[in-house]
């Protein structure tokens, strides 16, 4: 049974893999997951996803690190809302918050490379000073000091140490041109270079498993739009509070996706990347789920979906060579890129009559209302073509029909063609739904 789930585990992730490979992913880890002990466990899997080829850009914050020397120092801190206003005395706090804590995260990155396929390999860290850094200034009459902004990244040295194969370690201090620190936030550092980079994806671990949406309910994918609803709506607290605005912002300027993803829950980063279900919350800037017609090339991903359904005598089963002549009248849904649902519709323009057909979703994604996506989707095309009616013949799921419109109906009902080829062995059951 265990062999059983490993198989089935790398089929699912080897397509994520061949995809990944090649790719920039920004990953921003705060101060306290280095507090808690936890980075030596995320180490291991940044070295792994290094190992399948991916380009990793690590930024790193120290804000606990800090409040921490702060207060031992007995120095009061001075923030403008969650950004730190930055004294001369302060910024040398930050100086040593951040060199203790990259420390702490080239130690764990450092560890030999044992449980990866380049075995007793070690991970080259690349640090340096890719930030050009700017006075924030005054702030509704606060002067924030040596607290600061990006003003320019040095991408081609990036891509240099990213093209030998070395991770991107950043810190969350910038240098302007006349020599001068400041102290800037992880989020926008992360943000930024993810921009610059045009990166795959921009990471942020989080103390939460993710986002909850307006009703309180976990949302594993997220648009720009919804973020930007739940940024206003002011529901949102802690640190994806501070993150989202972030990533809104990335995926709004180029970035492909933007993930929270809870820094708790022990590999968690490669369920969320390696997994159709994911772990985190994933944001777009556009709807991740997408019905299109059907190609000849789909027609793998067609069978996939339709075979178990065929074992089990709920779908008729259809060769290849069928599917191939009447891939026109298929849909796929794809999410995220990839085909989780299909459905084919047949028209009889003399009845005035569609037939909904082959309708077959993704087991993994049942609950996820991509069957109702391709109803509509059929729905919408039987209206385009002028038919009234919607028909389906089915022999086990006529619960589900009935909850969305369909009425029993007789056989004599339906197209006298359809009628002609109506299998009685099967005995499946009619149900018509009017389209008004």
């Amino acid at each position: 049974m265990l062999t059983r789930e490993f198989v089935l585990s790398f089929r699912e992730a080897a397509p994520y893999i061949n995809a990944f490979r090649g790719k920039t992913f920004v990953m921003a880890i705060n101060g306290e997951t280095v507090r808690d002990g936890r980075f030596p466990s995320l180490a291991k899997d940044i070295q792994l996803l290094v190992s399948l080829g991916v380009r990793i850009v690590l930024v790193h914050g120290a804000r606990w690190q800090i409040d921490t020397l702060a207060q031992r120092a007995g120095h009061a801190q001075v923030f403008h809302g969650d950004k730190r206003s930055t004294d001369s005395k302060t910024l040398e706090l930050v100086k040593q918050a951040v060199g203790y804590t990259r420390h702490e995260i080239e130690a764990a990155l450092s560890a030999s490379m044992r449980h990866v396929p380049v075995q007793g390999s070690q991970l080259r860290i690349a640090g340096g000073n890719y930030l050009t850094a700017q006075p924030v200034g005054v702030l509704d009459g606060m002067d924030m000091q040596y607290t600061g902004s990006v003003r320019r990244i040095d991408t081609e040295a990036m891509q240099a140490r990213l093209d030998a194969g070395e991770l991107v370690l950043v810190s969350c201090i910038g240098y302007s041109p006349t020599g001068e620190a400041f102290n800037l936030t992880m989020e926008e550092v992360a943000t930024q270079i993810a921009i610059a980079l045009k990166a795959e994806k921009l990471l942020f671990m989080v103390d939460s498993q993710g986002v909850t949406n307006s009703r309180g309910e976990f949302a594993s994918t997220l648009t720009a739009q919804e973020a930007e609803a739940l940024i206003a709506s002011g529901n949102l607290s802690g640190d994806v509070a501070a993150y989202m605005p972030c990533a809104v912002k990335a995926v709004r300027q180029g970035v492909a996706r933007a993930h929270m993803i809870g820094r708790f829950d022990d590999g968690a980063i490669l369920e969320e990347l390696f997994t159709d279900g994911g772990n985190g919350t994933m944001l777009a800037r556009d709807p991740l789920v997408k019905v299109r017609n059907a190609s000849i090339d789909d027609i793998g991903d067609i069978i996939d979906l339709i075979r178990p359904l065929e074992e089990q005598g709920i779908l008729v089963k259809r060769s290849r060579e069928l599917l191939e002549m009447e891939i026109k009248s298929y849909s796929v849904l794809e999410h995220d890129g990839k085909i989780f649902g299909c459905v084919a519709m047949h028209p009889f323009p003399d009845a005035g009559m569609a037939e909904l057909a082959c309708l077959a979703v993704s087991q993994q994604k049942r609950d996820a209302g991509f069957g109702e996506e391709l109803l509509k989707h059929v729905e919408y095309l039987a209206r385009a073509q002028g038919m009234a009616s919607l028909f389906v013949l089915t022999t086990q799921t006529a619960h589900w029909f009935v909850e969305r419109g369909f009425v029993a109906a007789d056989i004599s009902q339906l197209p006298l063609g359809k009628q002609q080829l109506y299998n009685y062995q099967r005995r499946s059951k009619v149900f018509i739904k009017p389209l008004h």
